[in-house]
């Protein structure tokens, strides 16, 4: 297995980034893309857990706003080979003193290329 493949690390960089943007921008239709359309996918939040693709276009839907504007930091992306990586971070929201971390278990589906199949995102206590 390859580690950290440049060309697969390019594509997962790439992808996150827009991610960031669609999250920024509060893109609900892009946001929705970037995940596997199963009822496996799963993300578990600082708000609540979303169970299945349903329970997170519902949890998109209803967030009043989006998601708080919010600055990354120390940002890594690793890849297993050419269909599996894992995107972490951590972030600042604005007013918000606690620090947030997110982590993000991207693969490579044969009929739909790139989704997130597996998210956490979780603000660490002050």
């Amino acid at each position: 297995m390859i580690i950290d493949d440049p060309a697969t690390k390019a594509e997962i960089e790439a992808l996150f980034a827009a991610y960031e943007h669609a999250l920024m921008t509060n893109d609900l239709d892009a946001l929705h893309n970037f995940f596997w359309p199963s009822a496996q996918v799963l993300r578990f939040g600082d708000t609540g857990t979303s169970f299945g693709i349903d329970e997170l276009a519902a949890f998109r839907r209803n967030r009043k706003g989006g998601s708080p504007q919010r600055v990354l930091q120390n940002t890594r992306i690793v890849t297993f080979g050419p269909d599996h990586a894992v995107a972490t971070t951590e972030f600042v929201r604005e007013g918000e003193p606690r620090l947030g971390r997110q982590t993000q278990i991207w693969v490579r589906f044969p009929d739909l290329g790139w989704r997130i199949a597996s998210a956490h995102v979780s603000l660490v206590a002050a």
